[in-house]
Protein backbone atom coordinates (compact mmCIF):
# COMPACT_ATOMS: atom_id res chain seq x y z
CA UNK A 1 0.00 0.00 0.00
CA UNK A 2 0.90 3.44 -0.28
CA UNK A 3 2.06 5.49 2.69
CA UNK A 4 1.49 9.04 3.35
CA UNK A 5 3.12 10.99 6.16
CA UNK A 6 0.98 13.87 7.77
CA UNK A 7 2.85 16.77 9.93
CA UNK A 8 0.26 18.51 11.97
CA UNK A 9 -0.04 22.10 12.45
CA UNK A 10 1.22 23.49 15.74
CA UNK A 11 -1.65 23.67 18.52
CA UNK A 12 -0.78 25.33 22.34
CA UNK A 13 -3.08 22.98 23.44
CA UNK A 14 -2.35 19.81 21.72
CA UNK A 15 -2.42 17.35 24.66
CA UNK A 16 -1.56 13.71 23.44
CA UNK A 17 -5.35 12.95 24.25
CA UNK A 18 -6.59 15.68 22.08
CA UNK A 19 -4.70 14.42 19.13
CA UNK A 20 -5.71 10.98 19.36
CA UNK A 21 -9.28 12.71 19.69
CA UNK A 22 -8.60 14.52 16.80
CA UNK A 23 -7.57 11.69 14.73
CA UNK A 24 -10.49 9.58 16.27
CA UNK A 25 -12.98 12.25 14.53
CA UNK A 26 -10.92 12.69 11.48
CA UNK A 27 -9.02 11.50 8.86
CA UNK A 28 -7.18 14.48 8.24
CA UNK A 29 -6.74 16.95 5.40
CA UNK A 30 -5.59 14.38 2.71
CA UNK A 31 -7.00 10.54 2.85
CA UNK A 32 -6.22 9.14 -0.32
CA UNK A 33 -8.14 6.41 -1.30
CA UNK A 34 -6.73 3.25 -0.65
CA UNK A 35 -3.57 4.83 1.16
CA UNK A 36 -2.84 4.56 4.72
CA UNK A 37 -1.77 7.99 6.30
CA UNK A 38 0.40 8.09 9.43
CA UNK A 39 0.02 11.05 11.78
CA UNK A 40 3.50 11.34 13.88
CA UNK A 41 2.14 13.24 16.85
CA UNK A 42 6.21 15.10 16.74
CA UNK A 43 6.49 15.55 20.74
CA UNK A 44 3.95 18.32 20.81
CA UNK A 45 4.76 21.73 18.96
CA UNK A 46 8.32 21.61 18.54
CA UNK A 47 8.16 20.85 14.36
CA UNK A 48 9.27 17.37 14.56
CA UNK A 49 13.08 18.23 15.60
CA UNK A 50 14.96 16.27 17.43
CA UNK A 51 13.48 13.72 19.23
CA UNK A 52 10.25 14.69 17.10
CA UNK A 53 12.85 13.70 14.19
CA UNK A 54 13.51 10.06 15.14
CA UNK A 55 9.99 9.46 16.50
CA UNK A 56 8.70 9.59 12.77
CA UNK A 57 11.54 7.08 11.71
CA UNK A 58 10.08 4.43 14.21
CA UNK A 59 6.75 5.49 13.66
CA UNK A 60 7.53 4.63 10.44
CA UNK A 61 9.16 0.99 11.05
CA UNK A 62 6.39 0.27 13.44
CA UNK A 63 3.90 0.65 10.26
CA UNK A 64 5.91 -1.22 8.40
CA UNK A 65 6.21 -4.16 10.69
CA UNK A 66 2.28 -4.14 11.02
CA UNK A 67 1.21 -3.69 7.62
CA UNK A 68 2.48 -3.92 3.60
CA UNK A 69 3.75 -0.49 2.81
CA UNK A 70 5.10 -0.39 -0.32
CA UNK A 71 8.50 1.43 0.27
CA UNK A 72 8.76 3.25 -3.05
CA UNK A 73 5.51 5.00 -2.90
CA UNK A 74 5.88 6.62 0.67
CA UNK A 75 5.60 10.73 0.73
CA UNK A 76 5.97 13.35 3.27
CA UNK A 77 3.29 15.88 3.50
CA UNK A 78 1.82 18.73 6.27
CA UNK A 79 0.75 22.40 6.44
CA UNK A 80 2.27 25.56 8.93
CA UNK A 81 4.26 23.65 11.39
CA UNK A 82 3.99 20.70 9.77
CA UNK A 83 4.89 21.98 6.63
CA UNK A 84 8.06 23.09 8.08
CA UNK A 85 8.46 19.58 9.47
CA UNK A 86 7.67 18.78 5.55
CA UNK A 87 10.17 20.67 4.42
CA UNK A 88 12.74 19.28 7.31
CA UNK A 89 12.21 15.58 5.99
CA UNK A 90 11.74 16.13 2.43
CA UNK A 91 15.28 18.29 2.38
CA UNK A 92 17.07 16.76 4.86
CA UNK A 93 16.17 12.72 3.80
CA UNK A 94 15.28 13.36 0.60
CA UNK A 95 15.72 9.90 -1.02
CA UNK A 96 13.32 8.30 1.24
CA UNK A 97 10.59 9.88 -0.30
CA UNK A 98 8.46 9.44 -3.50
CA UNK A 99 6.88 12.71 -3.41
CA UNK A 100 6.95 15.67 -0.78
CA UNK A 101 4.30 18.35 -0.67
CA UNK A 102 4.80 21.35 2.20
CA UNK A 103 1.85 23.70 3.05
CA UNK A 104 3.48 27.05 4.19
CA UNK A 105 5.50 26.41 7.37
CA UNK A 106 9.19 27.91 7.58
CA UNK A 107 12.12 27.18 5.24
CA UNK A 108 15.30 28.98 7.03
CA UNK A 109 15.77 30.94 10.46
CA UNK A 110 16.96 34.48 9.90
CA UNK A 111 14.86 36.38 7.85
CA UNK A 112 11.57 34.00 9.35
CA UNK A 113 12.22 34.59 13.00
CA UNK A 114 13.99 38.18 12.45
CA UNK A 115 16.66 37.41 13.99
CA UNK A 116 18.64 40.05 13.35
CA UNK A 117 15.79 42.77 14.04
CA UNK A 118 15.86 40.98 17.61
CA UNK A 119 17.65 43.58 20.01
CA UNK A 120 19.42 40.49 21.31
CA UNK A 121 21.62 39.72 18.79
CA UNK A 122 22.97 35.71 17.69
CA UNK A 123 26.39 34.60 18.49
CA UNK A 124 28.14 33.61 15.35
CA UNK A 125 27.95 30.07 16.65
CA UNK A 126 24.12 30.01 16.55
CA UNK A 127 24.54 31.27 13.24
CA UNK A 128 26.52 28.42 12.40
CA UNK A 129 23.69 26.02 14.00
CA UNK A 130 20.84 27.60 11.49
CA UNK A 131 22.62 24.93 8.93
CA UNK A 132 21.47 22.00 11.11
CA UNK A 133 17.91 22.50 10.21
CA UNK A 134 17.21 24.96 7.88
CA UNK A 135 15.77 23.85 4.47
CA UNK A 136 16.91 26.18 2.24
CA UNK A 137 20.40 25.14 2.69
CA UNK A 138 19.79 21.50 1.80
CA UNK A 139 17.83 22.89 -1.56
CA UNK A 140 19.74 20.63 -4.22
CA UNK A 141 19.05 17.34 -2.69
CA UNK A 142 15.60 17.96 -3.97
CA UNK A 143 17.46 17.13 -7.63
CA UNK A 144 15.61 13.14 -7.29
CA UNK A 145 12.81 14.20 -5.71
CA UNK A 146 9.01 15.86 -7.19
CA UNK A 147 8.60 18.32 -5.06
CA UNK A 148 4.92 20.20 -4.53
CA UNK A 149 4.52 23.30 -2.15
CA UNK A 150 1.43 25.34 -1.79
CA UNK A 151 0.63 28.68 -0.13
CA UNK A 152 -2.11 30.68 0.17
CA UNK A 153 -2.17 34.19 -1.41
CA UNK A 154 -2.49 36.16 0.94
CA UNK A 155 -0.50 33.70 3.90
CA UNK A 156 2.10 35.59 5.70
CA UNK A 157 4.05 32.06 5.40
CA UNK A 158 3.87 31.88 1.98
CA UNK A 159 7.62 33.35 2.65
CA UNK A 160 8.77 29.61 2.95
CA UNK A 161 7.78 28.37 -0.47
CA UNK A 162 9.35 31.88 -2.13
CA UNK A 163 12.87 31.40 0.22
CA UNK A 164 12.73 27.79 -1.32
CA UNK A 165 12.24 28.89 -4.76
CA UNK A 166 14.61 30.72 -4.16
CA UNK A 167 17.31 28.52 -3.41
CA UNK A 168 16.38 26.04 -5.78
CA UNK A 169 16.54 28.28 -8.52
CA UNK A 170 20.25 28.91 -7.59
CA UNK A 171 20.47 25.21 -7.83
CA UNK A 172 18.92 25.11 -11.38
CA UNK A 173 15.91 23.58 -9.97
CA UNK A 174 12.84 24.89 -10.31
CA UNK A 175 9.84 24.53 -7.34
CA UNK A 176 6.54 23.73 -8.22
CA UNK A 177 4.65 26.20 -6.21
CA UNK A 178 0.40 26.07 -6.36
CA UNK A 179 -0.77 29.15 -5.12
CA UNK A 180 -4.86 29.47 -3.09
CA UNK A 181 -5.99 32.50 -4.88
CA UNK A 182 -7.23 34.63 -2.25
CA UNK A 183 -6.49 32.18 0.51
CA UNK A 184 -5.01 33.28 4.10
CA UNK A 185 -3.31 30.36 5.60
CA UNK A 186 -5.54 27.36 4.51
CA UNK A 187 -5.89 24.81 1.88
CA UNK A 188 -8.24 26.75 -0.64
CA UNK A 189 -10.06 24.08 -2.73
CA UNK A 190 -9.40 24.20 -6.36
CA UNK A 191 -5.70 24.43 -6.00
CA UNK A 192 -5.56 21.93 -2.55
CA UNK A 193 -7.66 19.16 -5.58
CA UNK A 194 -4.23 20.49 -7.63
CA UNK A 195 -1.81 19.73 -5.42
CA UNK A 196 -3.11 16.33 -4.78
CA UNK A 197 -3.37 15.28 -8.45
CA UNK A 198 -0.01 16.02 -8.96
CA UNK A 199 0.92 14.14 -5.20
CA UNK A 200 -0.81 11.22 -6.62
CA UNK A 201 0.93 11.85 -9.83
CA UNK A 202 4.66 11.55 -8.35
CA UNK A 203 3.72 8.40 -5.54
CA UNK A 204 2.16 6.62 -8.59
CA UNK A 205 5.44 6.58 -10.45
CA UNK A 206 7.46 5.95 -7.54
CA UNK A 207 9.98 6.51 -5.84
CA UNK A 208 13.85 6.18 -8.05
CA UNK A 209 16.34 4.25 -6.01
CA UNK A 210 18.62 3.88 -8.99
CA UNK A 211 19.52 7.42 -10.58
CA UNK A 212 22.51 7.75 -12.21
CA UNK A 213 23.16 10.95 -10.93
CA UNK A 214 22.70 12.10 -7.40
CA UNK A 215 23.69 15.26 -5.87
CA UNK A 216 23.63 15.78 -2.63
CA UNK A 217 24.67 18.90 0.50
CA UNK A 218 24.90 18.72 4.34
CA UNK A 219 26.61 20.84 6.50
CA UNK A 220 26.61 17.75 9.10
CA UNK A 221 27.10 14.16 9.36
CA UNK A 222 24.08 13.83 11.30
CA UNK A 223 22.38 14.32 7.68
CA UNK A 224 25.25 11.95 5.72
CA UNK A 225 23.00 10.16 2.88
CA UNK A 226 21.32 10.74 -0.69
CA UNK A 227 20.44 7.15 -2.67
CA UNK A 228 23.21 5.03 -3.04
CA UNK A 229 26.05 7.83 -1.57
CA UNK A 230 27.22 8.31 2.08
CA UNK A 231 29.39 10.90 3.31
CA UNK A 232 31.41 9.11 5.87
CA UNK A 233 33.61 12.31 6.72
CA UNK A 234 33.87 16.32 6.50
CA UNK A 235 36.64 18.61 6.35
CA UNK A 236 34.90 21.51 8.61
CA UNK A 237 31.43 20.84 10.38
CA UNK A 238 29.18 23.74 9.51
CA UNK A 239 30.66 24.90 6.64
CA UNK A 240 29.06 23.21 3.40
CA UNK A 241 29.61 19.83 1.88
CA UNK A 242 28.47 18.74 -1.64
CA UNK A 243 29.05 15.78 -3.47
CA UNK A 244 28.22 15.15 -6.83
CA UNK A 245 28.28 11.52 -8.20
CA UNK A 246 27.14 10.23 -11.82
CA UNK A 247 27.57 6.67 -13.29
CA UNK A 248 28.92 7.43 -17.10
CA UNK A 249 28.75 3.72 -17.76
CA UNK A 250 28.42 0.33 -16.27
CA UNK A 251 32.36 0.12 -14.83
CA UNK A 252 33.12 3.82 -14.05
CA UNK A 253 31.48 6.16 -12.04
CA UNK A 254 32.67 10.08 -12.03
CA UNK A 255 32.03 11.84 -8.62
CA UNK A 256 33.14 15.54 -7.50
CA UNK A 257 33.44 16.50 -3.98
CA UNK A 258 33.88 19.71 -1.67
CA UNK A 259 34.60 19.61 1.95
CA UNK A 260 34.36 15.88 2.16
CA UNK A 261 37.22 13.67 3.06
CA UNK A 262 35.39 9.85 2.96
CA UNK A 263 32.52 8.55 1.36
CA UNK A 264 30.60 5.20 0.60
CA UNK A 265 28.92 4.33 -3.40
CA UNK A 266 26.96 1.38 -2.90
CA UNK A 267 24.63 1.87 -6.06
CA UNK A 268 22.42 -0.52 -7.18
CA UNK A 269 21.81 -3.05 -10.04
CA UNK A 270 21.33 -2.28 -13.36
CA UNK A 271 23.42 1.21 -12.80
CA UNK A 272 26.58 -1.21 -11.90
CA UNK A 273 27.86 -4.88 -11.85
CA UNK A 274 28.01 -5.13 -8.40
CA UNK A 275 31.15 -7.05 -8.74
CA UNK A 276 34.13 -6.86 -11.18
CA UNK A 277 37.16 -4.20 -11.58
CA UNK A 278 35.39 -0.58 -11.66
CA UNK A 279 36.78 2.96 -11.49
CA UNK A 280 35.76 5.69 -9.64
CA UNK A 281 37.11 8.59 -10.71
CA UNK A 282 37.15 11.23 -7.47
CA UNK A 283 37.67 14.91 -7.91
CA UNK A 284 39.97 13.91 -11.09
CA UNK A 285 41.81 10.83 -9.49
CA UNK A 286 40.76 7.63 -11.38
CA UNK A 287 40.84 4.58 -8.02
CA UNK A 288 40.23 1.18 -8.95
CA UNK A 289 37.64 -1.11 -7.06
CA UNK A 290 36.61 -4.67 -7.08
CA UNK A 291 33.03 -4.11 -6.51
CA UNK A 292 30.75 -2.28 -4.11
CA UNK A 293 29.98 -0.87 -1.97
CA UNK A 294 33.42 0.41 -1.97
CA UNK A 295 34.27 3.64 0.68
CA UNK A 296 37.22 5.79 -0.02
CA UNK A 297 38.75 8.22 2.09
CA UNK A 298 41.26 11.40 1.65
CA UNK A 299 44.82 10.81 3.16
CA UNK A 300 46.03 14.58 2.36
CA UNK A 301 44.58 15.53 -1.09
CA UNK A 302 44.70 12.30 -2.24
CA UNK A 303 41.83 10.02 -2.49
CA UNK A 304 42.32 6.42 -0.99
CA UNK A 305 40.08 3.31 -0.60
CA UNK A 306 38.91 2.18 2.67
CA UNK A 307 37.27 3.73 5.81
CA UNK A 308 38.82 6.65 7.87
CA UNK A 309 41.37 5.22 9.41
CA UNK A 310 43.13 5.94 12.89
CA UNK A 311 44.32 8.85 13.25
CA UNK A 312 48.42 9.24 15.09
CA UNK A 313 47.87 11.06 17.97
CA UNK A 314 49.60 14.13 18.14
CA UNK A 315 49.54 17.08 21.16
CA UNK A 316 46.64 18.73 19.65
CA UNK A 317 44.25 15.24 19.83
CA UNK A 318 43.06 14.02 23.17
CA UNK A 319 44.56 10.75 23.64
CA UNK A 320 42.90 7.71 24.97
CA UNK A 321 43.07 3.93 24.06
CA UNK A 322 39.64 3.29 21.91
CA UNK A 323 38.63 0.82 19.87
CA UNK A 324 36.30 3.40 17.98
CA UNK A 325 38.68 5.81 15.77
CA UNK A 326 38.28 9.03 17.59
CA UNK A 327 36.49 11.34 14.16
CA UNK A 328 33.50 12.74 14.05
CA UNK A 329 31.13 10.26 12.48
CA UNK A 330 27.44 10.06 11.75
CA UNK A 331 25.53 10.13 14.99
CA UNK A 332 28.62 11.40 16.61
CA UNK A 333 29.50 14.58 15.51
CA UNK A 334 27.68 16.74 18.07
CA UNK A 335 26.32 19.89 19.07
CA UNK A 336 24.89 19.27 22.39
CA UNK A 337 21.24 18.82 21.36
CA UNK A 338 22.94 16.18 19.48
CA UNK A 339 22.76 13.77 22.92
CA UNK A 340 19.15 14.07 23.14
CA UNK A 341 17.99 12.22 20.12
CA UNK A 342 18.63 8.77 21.44
CA UNK A 343 18.43 6.84 24.28
CA UNK A 344 19.79 9.48 27.62
CA UNK A 345 19.91 9.08 31.45
CA UNK A 346 20.13 11.95 33.75
CA UNK A 347 23.42 11.52 36.09
CA UNK A 348 22.73 13.23 39.77
CA UNK A 349 25.59 14.48 41.66
CA UNK A 350 25.31 13.08 45.22
CA UNK A 351 28.83 14.01 46.22
CA UNK A 352 29.59 17.33 47.79
CA UNK A 353 30.40 19.89 45.46
CA UNK A 354 33.62 22.13 44.79
CA UNK A 355 31.95 25.58 46.19
CA UNK A 356 28.23 26.02 47.09
CA UNK A 357 27.59 28.18 44.33
CA UNK A 358 28.40 25.99 41.68
CA UNK A 359 26.19 23.07 43.30
CA UNK A 360 23.14 25.37 43.48
CA UNK A 361 23.91 26.67 39.74
CA UNK A 362 24.12 22.54 38.83
CA UNK A 363 21.42 21.46 40.67
CA UNK A 364 18.74 24.13 39.51
CA UNK A 365 19.71 23.48 35.80
CA UNK A 366 19.29 19.95 35.87
CA UNK A 367 15.91 20.83 37.64
CA UNK A 368 15.31 22.74 34.81
CA UNK A 369 16.77 20.34 32.40
CA UNK A 370 14.38 17.17 33.47
CA UNK A 371 10.98 19.73 33.74
CA UNK A 372 11.84 21.12 30.02
CA UNK A 373 11.96 17.63 28.87
CA UNK A 374 8.73 16.97 30.28
CA UNK A 375 7.13 19.95 28.85
CA UNK A 376 8.36 20.65 25.36
CA UNK A 377 9.30 16.77 24.45
CA UNK A 378 6.96 15.16 26.51
CA UNK A 379 8.82 12.63 27.99
CA UNK A 380 9.95 11.52 31.24
CA UNK A 381 13.66 11.85 31.41
CA UNK A 382 15.76 8.71 33.09
CA UNK A 383 17.70 9.69 35.88
CA UNK A 384 20.29 7.63 38.11
CA UNK A 385 22.80 8.77 41.00
CA UNK A 386 26.12 8.77 40.24
CA UNK A 387 27.25 5.51 41.78
CA UNK A 388 24.13 3.32 40.53
CA UNK A 389 24.84 4.15 36.72
CA UNK A 390 24.96 0.66 35.35
CA UNK A 391 27.54 -0.88 32.72
CA UNK A 392 24.48 -1.37 30.63
CA UNK A 393 23.57 1.84 30.56
CA UNK A 394 27.19 2.87 29.60
CA UNK A 395 26.78 1.04 26.64
CA UNK A 396 23.07 1.06 26.01
CA UNK A 397 22.89 5.56 27.08
CA UNK A 398 24.18 8.77 26.24
CA UNK A 399 25.04 10.21 29.64
CA UNK A 400 24.15 13.40 30.84
CA UNK A 401 26.64 14.39 34.13
CA UNK A 402 25.67 17.36 36.30
CA UNK A 403 27.71 18.57 38.83
CA UNK A 404 31.65 18.93 38.95
CA UNK A 405 34.33 16.06 39.86
CA UNK A 406 33.87 16.89 43.23
CA UNK A 407 30.06 15.94 43.27
CA UNK A 408 30.04 13.35 40.55
CA UNK A 409 31.84 10.20 41.17
CA UNK A 410 31.19 9.76 37.06
CA UNK A 411 32.58 13.02 36.27
CA UNK A 412 35.63 12.50 38.62
CA UNK A 413 36.15 9.16 36.83
CA UNK A 414 36.44 10.63 33.09
CA UNK A 415 38.25 13.75 33.92
CA UNK A 416 41.60 12.83 32.98
CA UNK A 417 40.16 11.35 29.52
CA UNK A 418 38.21 14.80 28.84
CA UNK A 419 40.08 17.51 26.88
CA UNK A 420 39.69 20.21 30.21
CA UNK A 421 41.51 20.73 33.61
CA UNK A 422 39.50 21.12 36.19
CA UNK A 423 40.36 21.46 39.95
CA UNK A 424 38.79 23.33 42.74
CA UNK A 425 40.46 26.52 41.73
CA UNK A 426 40.77 26.57 38.23
CA UNK A 427 38.88 25.54 35.23
CA UNK A 428 41.29 25.32 31.84
CA UNK A 429 39.96 24.54 28.35
CA UNK A 430 42.70 24.89 25.83
CA UNK A 431 44.69 28.42 26.13
CA UNK A 432 41.98 30.00 28.68
CA UNK A 433 41.56 29.46 32.30
CA UNK A 434 38.71 30.71 34.52
CA UNK A 435 37.98 30.52 38.31
CA UNK A 436 36.52 27.10 38.84
CA UNK A 437 34.18 28.98 41.82
CA UNK A 438 32.64 31.25 39.29
CA UNK A 439 31.83 29.39 35.89
CA UNK A 440 30.66 25.81 34.63
CA UNK A 441 31.52 23.77 31.63
CA UNK A 442 28.73 22.30 29.51
CA UNK A 443 30.03 19.94 26.64
CA UNK A 444 29.04 17.08 24.45
CA UNK A 445 31.93 14.30 23.77
CA UNK A 446 32.61 10.65 23.26
CA UNK A 447 32.10 8.64 26.62
CA UNK A 448 35.39 7.71 27.41
CA UNK A 449 34.11 4.53 29.01
CA UNK A 450 32.02 3.75 25.54
CA UNK A 451 33.15 6.41 22.96
CA UNK A 452 30.43 4.74 20.49
CA UNK A 453 28.55 7.15 22.82
CA UNK A 454 28.21 10.31 24.18
CA UNK A 455 28.72 12.22 27.35
CA UNK A 456 27.04 15.87 27.62
CA UNK A 457 28.23 18.29 31.14
CA UNK A 458 25.83 20.02 32.84
CA UNK A 459 23.15 20.65 29.61
CA UNK A 460 19.60 19.65 28.63
CA UNK A 461 18.84 20.31 25.44
CA UNK A 462 19.89 23.90 24.95
CA UNK A 463 16.54 26.06 23.27
CA UNK A 464 14.96 27.34 26.60
CA UNK A 465 11.96 29.29 27.40
CA UNK A 466 12.31 32.59 24.94
CA UNK A 467 11.59 29.76 22.17
CA UNK A 468 9.17 27.69 23.12
CA UNK A 469 6.44 29.67 21.55
CA UNK A 470 8.09 29.82 18.24
CA UNK A 471 8.92 26.82 16.29
CA UNK A 472 11.28 28.01 14.16
CA UNK A 473 13.38 29.47 16.93
CA UNK A 474 13.38 25.74 18.58
CA UNK A 475 17.56 25.41 17.64
CA UNK A 476 20.06 24.30 18.93
CA UNK A 477 21.79 26.81 20.99
CA UNK A 478 24.98 26.14 21.92
CA UNK A 479 27.96 24.38 20.02
CA UNK A 480 29.59 21.45 21.45
CA UNK A 481 31.26 23.54 24.41
CA UNK A 482 30.35 26.28 26.04
CA UNK A 483 32.04 28.05 29.77
CA UNK A 484 28.78 29.41 31.65
CA UNK A 485 29.64 32.41 33.87
CA UNK A 486 27.20 31.58 36.76
CA UNK A 487 27.82 34.65 38.02
CA UNK A 488 24.98 36.41 35.50
CA UNK A 489 21.51 34.39 36.50
CA UNK A 490 20.11 32.04 34.11
CA UNK A 491 17.29 33.42 31.44
CA UNK A 492 14.84 32.44 29.32
CA UNK A 493 18.19 32.16 26.52
CA UNK A 494 20.71 31.27 28.21
CA UNK A 495 21.67 29.16 31.52
CA UNK A 496 24.22 32.23 32.78
CA UNK A 497 26.40 34.11 31.09
CA UNK A 498 28.35 32.61 27.70
CA UNK A 499 31.79 33.17 29.03
CA UNK A 500 33.51 30.77 26.12
CA UNK A 501 32.35 28.67 23.44
CA UNK A 502 33.53 26.67 20.33
CA UNK A 503 33.04 23.51 18.19
CA UNK A 504 35.28 20.35 18.23
CA UNK A 505 37.73 19.91 15.12
CA UNK A 506 36.89 16.45 13.29
CA UNK A 507 38.88 14.69 15.41
CA UNK A 508 36.69 15.67 18.73
CA UNK A 509 40.21 18.02 19.10
CA UNK A 510 40.31 21.60 20.40
CA UNK A 511 40.32 24.37 17.95
CA UNK A 512 41.97 27.49 18.35
CA UNK A 513 40.48 30.39 20.34
CA UNK A 514 37.04 31.85 18.68
CA UNK A 515 35.95 35.31 19.88
CA UNK A 516 32.28 35.93 20.98
CA UNK A 517 31.70 37.77 18.57
CA UNK A 518 27.66 38.52 17.48
CA UNK A 519 26.81 37.36 14.50
CA UNK A 520 26.12 39.86 11.75
CA UNK A 521 23.30 39.53 8.65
Amino acid sequence: MRLDIWYHGRGETLSELAFIAERERSKGEFAPEGALVLHPYGRYCNANRFAGEVDTFEALDSVRKRYAVDAARISVRGFSMGGAACWQFGTHFAGEWAAIAPGAGFTETPQFTGAFRDPIKPYWFQQKLWHLYDSADYAINLFNTPTTAYSGELDGQRQAAEVMSKAMAAEGLTLQHIIGPGAHHFYEANAKKEVARLVDEAVAKGRNDAPAVVKFTTWTLRYNRMKWLTVDGLGHHWERARVEAAVERPGAIRVTTSNVTAITLDPPEPLVARRGRATVTLDRQPVTITGYPASFHKDGTRWMVGTVPVRPRDRSAVAFNSPVPLHKQHGLQGPIDDAFMDSFIVVRPTGPPMNPAVGAWAAAEMKHAVSAWRSQYRGEAIERDDRAVTAADVANSNLVLWGDPSSNALIARILPRLPLHWSASTLRIGGESFSAASVMPVMIYPNPLNPRRYIVLNSGFTFREFDYLNNARQNAKLPDWAIIDIGTPPSSRWPGGIAAANFFGEYWELLPKHALEIAQP
